[in-house]
């Protein structure tokens, strides 16, 4: 009888410690703290986005690399400090844009319900809410998280997914979040959105196996364009490009297009072809409707920003999002 009834506690105590840490994320947690903390957010966002387009693929990618490293806990808008370099400074973070916008939005959350509101809930909603101004889908943010208080520049590069990677390394990285082959495809999809710099591709243009070539799964009159109106020397790394030509404001599926025609900008973008079950995701999403790759993408987003989160007594609410409580 002892024995049963030892069970029993210990059951409910682990019952009661997994229902606890589950019961910390969800849709309108912060109804009874800060019930206008979504309405700020996603007017503040209305009102700025339309002003600088770009901004939103910045922001949904900041969301993307946050949530990659120690999960979604805001420890990518953390400054380095003397003792530590963190995430934002390390090199696949170089051109993420967007940390004052998000200071921005803090800033008017502490004003209205102070101490309240995480940093990693506000990137996550901020996120969402840009997208959908740029015509893009919507998707359920459940809210709850707390922020880490932990950010080093050493753990980025071993988990962001480079645009340089082939099918096989994009594959093992997005399998390690548990994030499958269709979420990658999915979420490639983002890059339907924003800018990239010449950086990213004079490698394929000019030397892509040591040799002075080119990179042969990149569209033949797509590179010479490249070479000649956008990255016209080797040793360009700063020029503006567009990933998405002609429609790299709005969220669509255009870049799918692109894909099927050879002219994925990322060497990632191309390996998508590769592998039979990537490329079958892309027809698929090419042949549906809009509606189709809108509620994908979302599915995939709320499987994304629900990774390794922090809840309960874990982390802290920051009230600077840029460094930890003093």
């Amino acid at each position: 009888m002892r024995k049963a009834s030892s069970f029993y506690l210990v059951a409910l105590a682990l019952f009661g410690l997994l229902a606890a840490s589950q019961a910390q994320i969800k849709v309108g947690f912060y109804d009874e703290s800060c019930p206008q903390a979504e309405s700020i957010i996603k007017e503040f966002v209305k009102q700025h986005i339309p002003n600088a387009p770009t901004l939103a693929a910045a922001l949904l990618r900041m969301n993307f690399h946050d949530c990659f490293v120690r999960g979604c806990d805001g420890s990518l808008l953390l400054n380095s400090t003397n003792n530590s370099t963190a995430e934002k400074d390390s090199i696949p973070n170089s051109t993420l844009r967007g940390f004052d916008f998000i200071d921005r939005v803090k800033a008017l959350l502490e004003a209205a319900c102070p101490g309240v509101v995480s940093c990693a809930d506000t990137l996550a909603l901020v996120a969402r809410d840009a997208v959908v101004v740029t015509g893009g889908p919507s998707w359920t943010v459940p809210t709850g998280r707390r922020d880490g208080t932990v950010s080093l520049a050493s753990e980025v590069l071993t988990n962001i997914p480079g645009p340089t990677f082939n099918f096989t390394a994009l594959k093992k990285n997005f399998a390690s979040k548990n994030l499958d082959v269709k979420d990658l495809v999915v979420l490639s999809g983002a890059h339907t959105i924003g800018i990239a710099h010449c950086a990213v591709v004079t490698n394929r243009l000019y030397n892509f196996t040591g040799k002075g070539d080119e990179d042969p799964a990149l569209d033949k009159f797509y590179a010479a364009n490249l070479k000649k109106f956008k990255c016209k020397t080797p040793t360009d790394t700063t020029s503006i490009l567009e990933m998405d030509p002609g429609s790299f404001r709005t969220f669509d599926k255009h870049y799918y297009t692109n894909v099927a025609k050879r002219r994925g900008l990322f060497t990632s973008d191309s390996s998508l072809l590769t592998d039979a079950t990537a490329a079958s995701y892309v027809t698929e999403i090419l042949n549906g409707p809009l509606e189709y790759f809108f509620t994908e993408f979302a599915a995939s987003m709320e499987k994304m920003i629900q990774l390794e989160v922090k809840t309960g007594s874990e982390g802290e609410i920051r009230k600077l999002c840029g460094v930890v409580n003093g």
